[in-house]
């Protein structure tokens, strides 16, 4: 049975990481542990990439948050030790993103999470 999320996570701080203007921000609701699964037009889901405790997502967050983009929360619903989460992404050129992610929580932090995303092209 799942741990029921505590105040450490809610849909503020997950909005304040994700919007949030470096990675640390972000990489510090994930647990040391965590997995991420990502799946989009490269990474299709029969070969999802798939990164592994906070080293791994810190690079991949590092790489996005140098980038010259904004990032926005557009919903977030929590329902004890689960949440889902839609965010829209903005480069400066125009270019925009959008990516959907299911996590798990265990113990406030993001154990698990699959994201889902798409580019202008």
């Amino acid at each position: 049975m799942g741990t029921t999320a505590t105040p450490a996570f809610n849909a503020d701080t997950l909005r304040r990481g994700v919007e949030g203007h470096t990675a640390a921000d972000l990489l510090s609701l994930y647990a040391d542990d965590a997995q991420v699964r990502i799946v989009d037009r490269n990474t299709q889901p029969s070969k999802p990439r798939v990164l592994h405790g906070r080293d791994e997502i810190g690079a991949l967050f590092n790489d996005i948050y140098n980038r010259d983009m904004t990032h926005k929360v557009d919903q977030c619903i929590i329902q004890g030790d689960h949440a889902a989460y839609s965010q829209s992404c903005q480069y400066a050129d125009g270019t925009r993103v959008l990516a959907e992610s299911m996590i798990t929580l265990r113990n406030g932090k993001i154990a698990e999470e699959v994201l889902i995303q798409a580019w202008d092209e």
